[in-house]
Protein backbone atom coordinates (compact mmCIF):
# COMPACT_ATOMS: atom_id res chain seq x y z
CA UNK A 1 0.00 0.00 0.00
CA UNK A 2 1.48 3.33 -0.49
CA UNK A 3 1.76 6.48 1.38
CA UNK A 4 -1.24 8.87 1.00
CA UNK A 5 -0.42 11.98 -0.49
CA UNK A 6 -1.24 15.98 -0.64
CA UNK A 7 -0.51 17.19 -4.03
CA UNK A 8 -3.03 15.10 -6.04
CA UNK A 9 -2.86 18.43 -8.16
CA UNK A 10 0.92 17.53 -9.01
CA UNK A 11 0.39 14.27 -9.68
CA UNK A 12 -2.40 14.80 -12.16
CA UNK A 13 0.05 15.69 -15.57
CA UNK A 14 2.18 12.77 -14.10
CA UNK A 15 -1.21 10.23 -14.35
CA UNK A 16 -1.77 11.44 -17.36
CA UNK A 17 1.68 11.04 -18.82
CA UNK A 18 1.18 7.20 -17.65
CA UNK A 19 -2.35 6.91 -19.86
CA UNK A 20 -1.09 8.18 -22.73
CA UNK A 21 1.67 5.76 -22.82
CA UNK A 22 -0.77 3.30 -22.71
CA UNK A 23 -2.97 5.11 -25.65
CA UNK A 24 -5.78 6.12 -23.08
CA UNK A 25 -7.17 9.68 -22.85
CA UNK A 26 -5.94 12.51 -20.47
CA UNK A 27 -8.08 13.31 -17.24
CA UNK A 28 -8.84 16.67 -15.94
CA UNK A 29 -9.34 15.07 -12.29
CA UNK A 30 -7.94 11.72 -10.40
CA UNK A 31 -11.40 10.08 -10.19
CA UNK A 32 -10.70 6.73 -8.43
CA UNK A 33 -14.29 5.53 -9.72
CA UNK A 34 -12.41 5.50 -13.14
CA UNK A 35 -10.66 1.80 -13.32
CA UNK A 36 -7.76 3.24 -15.69
CA UNK A 37 -7.15 6.08 -13.77
CA UNK A 38 -7.10 4.32 -10.22
CA UNK A 39 -5.04 1.66 -11.84
CA UNK A 40 -2.54 4.62 -13.42
CA UNK A 41 -2.58 6.41 -9.89
CA UNK A 42 -2.02 3.33 -7.40
CA UNK A 43 0.67 2.29 -9.38
CA UNK A 44 2.40 6.07 -9.71
CA UNK A 45 2.07 5.87 -5.57
CA UNK A 46 3.47 2.26 -5.26
CA UNK A 47 6.24 2.68 -8.09
CA UNK A 48 7.32 6.18 -6.14
CA UNK A 49 7.46 4.09 -2.83
CA UNK A 50 9.35 1.35 -4.09
CA UNK A 51 12.02 3.96 -5.97
CA UNK A 52 12.50 6.13 -3.03
CA UNK A 53 13.00 3.20 -0.56
CA UNK A 54 16.25 2.57 -3.14
CA UNK A 55 17.60 5.50 -0.65
CA UNK A 56 18.56 8.54 -3.10
CA UNK A 57 20.98 11.49 -2.40
CA UNK A 58 17.89 13.56 -2.07
CA UNK A 59 16.04 11.48 0.51
CA UNK A 60 18.68 10.20 3.15
CA UNK A 61 19.83 11.69 5.94
CA UNK A 62 22.74 10.55 8.04
CA UNK A 63 23.02 11.06 11.98
CA UNK A 64 19.37 12.25 12.41
CA UNK A 65 18.60 12.86 16.45
CA UNK A 66 15.61 10.96 18.42
CA UNK A 67 14.60 11.64 21.50
CA UNK A 68 12.67 9.38 23.80
CA UNK A 69 9.64 10.58 24.99
CA UNK A 70 8.34 10.06 28.33
CA UNK A 71 7.61 6.40 27.97
CA UNK A 72 11.32 6.04 27.00
CA UNK A 73 10.12 4.37 23.80
CA UNK A 74 10.67 6.26 20.00
CA UNK A 75 7.76 7.06 17.74
CA UNK A 76 8.57 6.55 13.99
CA UNK A 77 7.11 8.60 11.38
CA UNK A 78 4.79 7.23 8.72
CA UNK A 79 7.28 8.98 5.82
CA UNK A 80 10.15 7.09 6.82
CA UNK A 81 10.45 4.38 5.03
CA UNK A 82 14.15 2.80 6.47
CA UNK A 83 16.05 3.68 9.78
CA UNK A 84 19.43 2.04 11.23
CA UNK A 85 21.24 3.31 13.81
CA UNK A 86 24.12 5.66 12.54
CA UNK A 87 27.30 3.20 12.33
CA UNK A 88 29.09 5.42 15.62
CA UNK A 89 26.49 3.92 17.72
CA UNK A 90 27.50 1.15 20.09
CA UNK A 91 27.30 -2.40 18.07
CA UNK A 92 25.43 -3.65 21.86
CA UNK A 93 22.55 -2.28 19.89
CA UNK A 94 20.32 -2.96 16.32
CA UNK A 95 17.23 -1.08 15.55
CA UNK A 96 14.64 -1.91 13.23
CA UNK A 97 11.18 -0.67 13.06
CA UNK A 98 8.73 -2.66 14.93
CA UNK A 99 5.09 -1.69 15.40
CA UNK A 100 5.82 2.06 14.76
CA UNK A 101 8.59 2.37 16.90
CA UNK A 102 12.28 1.93 17.32
CA UNK A 103 12.69 -1.67 18.64
CA UNK A 104 16.48 -2.87 19.76
CA UNK A 105 16.81 -6.03 19.03
CA UNK A 106 19.98 -7.40 21.08
CA UNK A 107 17.91 -5.81 23.74
CA UNK A 108 14.53 -7.10 22.76
CA UNK A 109 13.03 -3.95 23.83
CA UNK A 110 11.54 -0.46 22.64
CA UNK A 111 12.50 0.97 25.67
CA UNK A 112 15.72 3.78 24.98
CA UNK A 113 16.75 5.06 28.64
CA UNK A 114 16.76 8.83 27.98
CA UNK A 115 19.31 8.70 30.91
CA UNK A 116 21.70 7.25 28.95
CA UNK A 117 20.39 8.57 25.22
CA UNK A 118 20.30 12.51 26.87
CA UNK A 119 21.88 13.48 23.66
CA UNK A 120 19.54 11.45 21.54
CA UNK A 121 19.54 8.55 19.38
CA UNK A 122 21.53 8.71 15.84
CA UNK A 123 19.48 6.96 13.40
CA UNK A 124 20.22 6.73 9.61
CA UNK A 125 17.02 8.12 7.84
CA UNK A 126 15.52 6.97 4.53
CA UNK A 127 12.66 9.12 3.65
CA UNK A 128 9.07 9.33 1.59
CA UNK A 129 8.37 12.61 -0.25
CA UNK A 130 5.62 13.37 -1.64
CA UNK A 131 5.54 13.89 -5.67
CA UNK A 132 6.20 17.49 -5.61
CA UNK A 133 9.48 16.93 -3.79
CA UNK A 134 11.00 14.79 -5.94
CA UNK A 135 13.50 15.54 -8.35
CA UNK A 136 12.54 15.81 -11.65
CA UNK A 137 15.21 13.04 -13.46
CA UNK A 138 13.28 10.66 -10.42
CA UNK A 139 10.10 11.89 -11.08
CA UNK A 140 10.43 10.72 -15.08
CA UNK A 141 11.95 7.82 -14.05
CA UNK A 142 8.76 7.02 -11.35
CA UNK A 143 6.67 7.52 -14.48
CA UNK A 144 8.43 5.63 -17.31
CA UNK A 145 8.22 2.14 -14.36
CA UNK A 146 4.96 2.84 -13.49
CA UNK A 147 4.03 3.15 -17.63
CA UNK A 148 5.48 -0.01 -18.12
CA UNK A 149 3.78 -1.88 -15.39
CA UNK A 150 0.19 0.13 -16.22
CA UNK A 151 0.79 -1.50 -19.93
CA UNK A 152 1.27 -4.86 -18.43
CA UNK A 153 -1.94 -4.73 -16.99
CA UNK A 154 -4.19 -2.37 -18.82
CA UNK A 155 -2.66 -3.31 -22.84
CA UNK A 156 -1.28 -6.20 -22.19
CA UNK A 157 0.74 -5.12 -25.50
CA UNK A 158 3.59 -7.01 -25.80
CA UNK A 159 5.45 -5.06 -28.41
CA UNK A 160 4.45 -1.44 -26.05
CA UNK A 161 5.55 -3.09 -22.86
CA UNK A 162 8.54 -3.76 -24.68
CA UNK A 163 9.16 -0.28 -25.94
CA UNK A 164 8.07 1.43 -22.66
CA UNK A 165 10.35 -1.34 -20.84
CA UNK A 166 13.62 0.61 -23.02
CA UNK A 167 12.35 3.95 -21.74
CA UNK A 168 11.75 2.82 -18.55
CA UNK A 169 15.75 1.31 -18.71
CA UNK A 170 16.95 5.12 -20.23
CA UNK A 171 14.79 7.19 -17.37
CA UNK A 172 17.13 5.05 -14.49
CA UNK A 173 20.06 5.94 -16.29
CA UNK A 174 19.03 9.83 -16.35
CA UNK A 175 18.44 9.12 -12.53
CA UNK A 176 21.23 7.46 -11.56
CA UNK A 177 23.26 10.23 -13.59
CA UNK A 178 21.23 12.88 -11.45
CA UNK A 179 22.67 10.61 -7.94
CA UNK A 180 25.91 10.46 -9.25
CA UNK A 181 26.29 14.16 -9.69
CA UNK A 182 24.47 15.31 -6.67
CA UNK A 183 26.04 12.55 -4.15
CA UNK A 184 29.60 13.65 -4.70
CA UNK A 185 30.49 10.17 -4.41
CA UNK A 186 34.47 9.30 -4.23
CA UNK A 187 36.27 5.70 -3.87
CA UNK A 188 38.08 6.96 -0.85
CA UNK A 189 35.22 7.88 1.05
CA UNK A 190 34.44 11.37 3.43
CA UNK A 191 33.31 11.61 6.86
CA UNK A 192 29.93 12.89 7.45
CA UNK A 193 29.96 16.74 7.00
CA UNK A 194 33.26 16.49 5.37
CA UNK A 195 34.59 18.03 1.96
CA UNK A 196 34.73 14.80 -0.32
CA UNK A 197 38.41 13.62 -1.21
CA UNK A 198 40.26 16.31 -4.12
CA UNK A 199 42.80 14.03 -5.72
CA UNK A 200 45.82 16.10 -7.31
CA UNK A 201 45.50 18.75 -10.23
CA UNK A 202 48.50 19.67 -11.55
CA UNK A 203 47.76 23.36 -12.24
CA UNK A 204 47.88 23.87 -8.55
CA UNK A 205 51.36 23.73 -9.24
CA UNK A 206 51.50 27.27 -9.94
CA UNK A 207 50.69 28.16 -6.37
CA UNK A 208 54.32 26.82 -5.50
Amino acid sequence: MAFPTTNAAEELPAVNEILASVGQAPVTTLDQTNPDVAIAYDTLLNVSREVQAEGWSFNKEEYVKFTPDVNDEILIANNILQIDLHDEVDNQYEAIRRNGKLYDKVNHTYTWDSTKWSSGVRCDIVYFFDWVDLPRPIQDYIVARAAAIVSSRIAGDAQQYQILSQKEAWARAQALEYECNQGDYTFFGHQRGKKPYDSYQPYKALYR
